[in-house]
């Protein structure tokens, strides 16, 4: 009944099922390789916004040279809780426009906090509304405490993209294009805690979680999509059989 498989048309169908069924497990692994990414991704974000905070030393390379930034963080340090003495310099602060939280566009204010060693570290201190004026007319930004300030929050990675600023504002974060005149940290901090406490006209900005469970619902889709390929081709294969057998019994009945 079944020896039509071995005919070329069966043959480059088998093939060819094979194939599809083959790049459809390979993309299944490769949206489940995301997954496992994604949700230490998540892990890492919800470790930073409670674990204990480590000098910035620990997580970061020391920047060189004076108006240059070090190197960033790793994704996998990315989202570690440090914490840093020091005090800001608003003269050198940029906001960073076109910046949306709670489905409002506003903008992110950045002041380098200067370490007692000379260098310094990015700060976002938070998120500010615009002013009635529309969502690129400045805010009124809180001047920080003066003095000497302590911070801890999450390390975070420049943003893909940075542009120089631009009447002192930009629209991706990096500490490598903000052209600041001390040495300066890879890797910028999203402000969690301070002290003396932040202004409370500032609004923190949430953690973005990457969306791990898309990813493991396309690795079941493809999976299915590649068994259903190799059923798929087994059907064919047994309606085929059961097309041809009334004939080949016709054939050898005796008259």
């Amino acid at each position: 009944m079944y020896r039509f498989l071995a005919t070329p048309r069966w043959l480059g169908l088998a093939l060819l099922a094979l194939v599809l069924a083959t790049v459809m497990v390979g993309l299944g692994n490769w949206q489940l390789h995301r997954y496992h990414e994604r949700a230490a991704i998540n892990a890492r974000i919800d470790a930073g916004s409670s674990g204990p905070a480590v000098p910035i030393t620990n997580v970061l390379s020391p920047p060189g040279a004076a108006g240059r930034a070090g190197p960033a963080p790793s994704a996998a340090t990315e989202w570690t809780r440090v914490q840093l003495t020091g005090r800001y310099d608003v003269s050198k602060q940029t906001l960073v426009r076109g910046r949306t939280v709670e489905g409002a566009v506003g903008f992110e204010v950045l002041t380098p906090l200067v370490l007692p060693d000379g260098s310094a570290v990015i700060v976002d201190r938070g998120w500010l509304a615009p002013p009635p004026g529309g969502a690129l007319a400045k805010p009124e930004v809180p001047a920080p405490p003066a003095g000497e300030v302590t911070v801890v929050g999450p390390i975070r990675r420049p943003e893909s993209g940075a542009d120089r600023p631009v009447d002192g504002t930009v629209r991706r974060i990096s500490p490598a294009t903000l052209r600041l005149p001390y040495p300066s940290y890879g890797g910028y901090v999203m402000l969690d805690e301070q002290t003396p406490k932040a202004d409370p006209r500032f609004t923190p900005v949430p953690a973005s979680h990457e969306n791990a469970w898309q990813n493991a619902g396309y690795v079941v889709q493809w999976w299915a999509f590649a068994a259903l390929t190799i059923f798929g081709y087994g059907y064919l294969a047994r309606r085929e059989a059961r097309g041809t057998a009334p004939a080949e019994r016709e054939v050898t009945v005796p008259v």
